[in-house]
């Protein structure tokens, strides 16, 4: 372990122009699809999928999408040719018959060639020599691929018996059968079969768009767009049929229900196109892991973030940080960041003590194949521990792990409880030096690197994934943005000691579930295609610790299960703040890179001035393709990263005595397309080595540098002044002016034009810890929707920014909902009080309805019914899941939302910042005990009035009815509906205020005082205890009888 240390690249090449491609520079091309190299025919060309674009596929690929794909260019779109000794397809041109291949073409005999003459058709990257036996196809077509495939079929087979992989290959031999690449008597050779078999399978795509059925999602649409019209008729009627007795009511609820209405299209139509992916674990590891090659994977780095190790437990924290380094992922391509924003030395002294239990919990996990491996969740869970295991001393081992790890505990323990009173002097460490965060607002940058290449090894002398602590400097006067400033440091920590291409985020309650998420991940950042396109890949939250019936919507599984897929299905899903794995390049501020459009066709037999205008827009393109992607700084950047120019990720962009004495020995043409050293550090700041990993695409760190220099950078980098004068937080890394850092950041990324991509794995990828407490989930939602009204006040609100850009119109919508939602809590809280004040007044918002308007109205409840429905149809979700998170809409809109509207507001426009404090009143030790603990807050006010009112509407409505007798009981039903409807979506709340209340349900109190109210007055209404005189009234005359 190094001790505590605190303190006081590629070239680039001009963009050619656009040209037919030669010889020379496509052998050295990749295949665009499946990543291996293009290799040439026979007659030594090279071989050219598409000869109206040139788009690089190889002939594998080319045949696969001619036999099983749609028979086009990926690129332009236009129907491939058959080449010579391809099987022909359905839908070949009779033009195209003019290859001389009897033979190829129908395969009847094997040939009698001697292999040893034959030229090689590809120069394969998993294959030594592919010779002609691919052009005759009755031939093994990957025969010479036995040595590569040797062990890494073990991968694929250990997940199937014998029976169902001979299953699995003979399937594949029948489909091969009918596309005509093997002769149904060509056998003997299951070895080569097998090869044969696991490198088509490395070459298919890995993952897959699976669309909503069509009977599923066809009638959802359907249906949407009928509610859109009932709406419209349904605001017609309302508008031009006033109450004129009511007038002030029926004006109010009709913009409230026009407010609703705009809501629900914000919210409706991002929905209109769900999708779900499925990914190919198997085939990510023959493409990239295989025998004899180096591990192809791409590195990652994982940060972790925390603040106060007594708000949140250092044993949780501890928990996430072992899962991480037991993920099942190579070692050396993980590295575990924590970041402590309060620069605890409780924190510091337990990470120590997770690293030395981490050196014996993940040989167990990868030996066992355990999952979760956060071993408090592990150990606790209720499951057969037994179930698919299979080593004789697995019993043994888990029982000397668990007493461990509950020793480990111990040791926590131990720390948190002395770290409860921090002495006077301050607190030291075990050296005797004083530890330099005494202060938490004045102390230096500390980093510490606890595992990885040079820390220790576990048990097994395996290596270990690397440990960074690091806590960035903090000094009075400075705005150190919380924790998107903190996440802004990690990259920058990162970037000079590891630079991986990737970056998991993760919160400190988060821990991994599922120990292939990364894996899951990379097989869309991966892609050929899609990855260098995608900014992230967003998994969904799952929580634990929650109760069965969820009262207060903490798992928001419409949101993750419904919203979020079908924004997966526009340009991708918003980036939720944890569970998310970036492309480190889109956090840089760069655009995605941008396929090259074909120059338009045109002929010679129009006159030139037909041409202008093609001509004029070309070299308007061409002058807009220009254009500075860092706004001036930086005008090649977005060429370069361009599907026809990529970069090496083996050799550095800059050495850095190039980058200071102004990057001498480049051609003319590559320096004109650089940024100066001086605009690199006003964007980035001053950093060589930082400046030299941002160029970097691939990742990846700068040669001629050791590790002392590269620690001494990473303190520069988080100094608390690095950022001054820079972009960080404005163009550059997690973006700040909102408590929501993460909505913002995603919003940017898609303006750029990034896509992003939703990963909901059969097992949850990461679970975490949620507030069921109802005071703590309502200060939760406050601070999303305190963020919320952030960005609608500052110039990044979906509004209006990004206009022009490559933000799509629904996922503009999406984003639009995500800030003015906590608006609707006006609306909402008038819309509420309204049936209260009409039971209380005798009248109500709605005139005497004729037959047409109950059609609208009785059409208006019907499509909501239906819109749900089929929503729950498609989506899996469950009625209940629904219901709660309807009620909750209600809760959180009349209380958090309401006062996120005017904190946010006088935090914006008045710079006052207010806070509500929460006071803790009774508790309970039972499960769940958290769930029925009482703590006062201001935010408990709206909700608890809006109830009491509804309620005393009820009793009066229906005393006025008694009292009126049978011809007002009509117009009663339609008031006491609303009310109810108040009442009953309120009840979640009315059950959290009253807690246990010695285990009576909620429901029995709140029925027995409404019915109580009402029999009273039935009862006070009959009079039982007055007799009741019949026949004239006598009354006395005076005079005695």
């Amino acid at each position: 372990m190094a001790g505590l240390v605190t303190g006081s690249s590629h070239p680039l090449h001009a963009k050619d122009e656009l040209r037919p491609p030669s010889r020379q520079s496509a052998t050295s091309k990749k295949c665009r699809v499946c990543g291996d190299e293009i290799g040439v025919k026979e007659d030594g060309e090279v071989f050219v999928a598409c000869h109206v674009c040139g788009f690089p596929v190889c002939r594998p690929c080319y045949e696969y999408e001619r036999s099983e794909g749609n028979q086009c260019c990926p690129q332009c779109n236009t129907r491939y040719k058959r080449h010579k000794g391809c099987p022909r397809v359905p839908g070949d041109d009779d033009d195209d018959d003019k290859f001389d291949d009897f033979d190829d073409e129908f395969q009847i005999k094997p040939h009698d060639h001697d292999d040893s003459n034959q030229k090689n058709v590809f120069s394969h990257s998993e294959i030594e020599h592919y010779n002609e036996q691919e052009m005759h196809p009755i031939r093994p077509a990957f025969s010479s691929a036995g040595s590569v495939a040797g062990k890494d079929i073990e991968g694929e087979k250990e997940a199937y018996s014998n029976a169902e992989w001979q299953e699995r290959v003979e399937k594949w031999k029948v489909r091969q059968e009918k596309r005509g690449l093997v002769s149904k008597d060509d056998g003997g050779n299951d070895q080569g079969e097998e090869d044969e078999y696991l490198m088509a399978e490395a070459r298919q795509p890995l993952w897959r768009k699976i669309p909503i059925p069509s009977s599923r999602i066809n009638p959802y649409r359907i249906v949407i767009v009928l509610r859109l019209i009932i709406l419209c008729f349904f605001f017609r009627f309302r508008i031009l049929t006033p109450a004129y007795d009511a007038f002030a009511l029926w004006l109010i609820s009709v913009i409230c229900e026009i407010w609703f209405g705009l809501s629900w299209i914000l919210d409706q139509f991002p929905k209109w196109n769900p999708i779900e992916r499925e990914t190919y674990l198997d085939r990510l590891s023959l493409r990239f892991e295989r025998e004899g090659e180096p591990n192809r994977l791409g590195p990652v780095d994982v940060f972790v973030s925390t603040v106060d190790p007594l708000k949140e437990p250092p044993i949780i924290t501890a928990n996430t940080v072992l899962s991480i380094l037991a993920i099942d992922y190579p070692v050396d391509k993980v590295s575990c960041y924590v970041s402590d924003d309060g620069a605890s030395m409780l924190l510091f002294d337990s990470l120590a003590e997770t690293a030395e239990f981490a050196r014996r919990w993940v040989p167990f996990c990868k030996k066992h194949n355990i999952e979760p491996r956060a071993p408090e969740f592990y150990f606790t869970q209720k499951i057969d521990y037994l179930k698919d295991k299979v080593h004789p001393n697995f019993v043994k081992e888990r029982r000397a792990m668990k007493r461990e790890y509950e020793e480990f505990k111990v040791r926590i323990n131990a720390l948190v409880s002395k770290a409860q009173k921090k002495p006077e002097e301050g607190w030291v460490m075990q050296d005797g030096t004083p530890w330099p965060g005494n202060n938490t607002r004045d102390h230096p940058g500390m980093i510490q690197v606890y595992l990885g290449s040079e820390g220790a090894l576990d048990v097994e002398g395996k290596e270990l994934p690397r440990l960074v602590y690091v806590s960035r400097e903090k000094r009075p006067g400075y705005n150190h943005h919380k924790k998107a400033g903190a996440m802004n440091a990690l990259i920058r920590v990162s970037a000079v000691l590891t630079n991986a291409p990737f970056m998991l985020n993760l919160d400190c309650d988060h821990y991994v579930n599922n120990s292939k998420a990364v894996r899951e991940a990379m097989c869309f950042l991966m892609d050929p295609q899609l990855g260098k396109k995608l900014c992230y890949v967003q998994f969904p939250q799952r929580f634990d610790g929650i109760d069965r019936h969820d009262r207060y919507a903490n798992r928001n599984v419409v949101f993750f299960d419904i919203n979020m897929k079908g924004l997966d299905g526009v340009q991708g899903p918003v980036y939720v703040g944890t569970g998310c794995v970036f492309n480190r390049q889109s956090l840089y501020g760069y655009d995605p890179p941008v396929s090259e459009k074909r120059p338009k066709m045109t002929c010679d037999c129009w006159p030139s001035w037909c041409c202008c205008c093609c001509g004029g827009s070309r070299k308007k393109s061409k002058k807009k393709g220009q254009r500075s992607l860092l706004g001036g700084l930086y005008p090649m950047k977005k060429k370069m990263m361009g599907k026809k120019y990529t970069r090496k990720a083996s050799a550095p962009v800059f050495d850095l005595e190039e980058i200071e004495e102004g990057l001498e020995g480049y051609e003319e043409l590559e320096k004109s397309s650089l940024m100066s050293q001086k605009s690199f550090e006003k964007r980035f700041g001053q950093s060589p080595v930082f400046i030299a990993s941002t160029l970097m695409e691939n990742g990846g760190l700068p040669e001629g540098n050791n590790s002392q220099s590269h620690i001494k950078e990473a303190i520069h980098v988080i100094s608390c002044g690095y950022e001054e004068k820079t972009e960080w937080g404005k163009e550059v890394g997690w973006i700040y002016g909102s408590v929501t850092e993460d909505i913002l950041t995603g919003f940017k990324m898609h303006c750029r034009g990034w896509r992003s991509v939703y990963c909901s794995p059969p097992r949850p990828a990461f679970k975490g810890s949620a507030p069921i407490n109802l005071s703590d989930r309502l200060h939760q939602v406050l601070r999303w929707a305190l963020g919320s009204i952030e960005i609608f006040l500052s110039h990044h609100c979906p509004l209006w920014y990004g206009y022009g850009g490559k933000l799509k119109l629904l996922e503009r919508l999406a984003y639009i909902n995500t800030i003015v939602y906590p608006f609707t809590s006006i609306p909402l809280l008038a819309y509420c009080t309204i049936p209260a004040v009409c039971l209380l007044t005798g009248k109500f918002i709605i005139p005497t309805l004729n037959n047409l308007a109950s059609v609208w109205f009785l059409a208006l409840f019907i499509s909501i019914i239906a819109t749900s429905v089929l929503e729950l149809r498609w989506s899996g979700v469950s009625i209940q899941d629904l219901w709660r998170n309807e009620q909750f809409w209600v809760i959180g809109g009349v209380s958090a939302h309401l006062f996120a509207v005017f904190q946010g507001l006088l935090k914006v426009l008045g710079g006052v910042d207010t806070n509500f404090t929460v006071t803790a009143k009774a508790a309970d030790d039972a499960e769940f005990g958290e769930l029925y603990l009482f703590k006062w807050t201001t935010l408990l006010i709206p909700p608890t009035t809006l109830i009491i009112l509804n309620m005393v509407g009820v009793v009066a409505g229906v005393s006025d009815a008694i009292n009126n007798g049978y011809g007002s009981w009509g117009p009663l039903f339609g008031k006491l509906f609303f009310a109810f409807w108040v009442i009953v979506h309120l009840y979640p709340f009315l059950k959290g205020l009253m807690g246990r209340q010695n285990r009576t349900p909620t429901i029995v109190v709140l029925w027995s005082i409404l019915l109580a109210s009402i029999f009273s007055l039935i009862w006070v209404r009959i009079d039982p205890f007055l007799p009741k005189q019949t026949g004239p009234i006598l009354k006395q005359c005076g005079v005695e009888c």
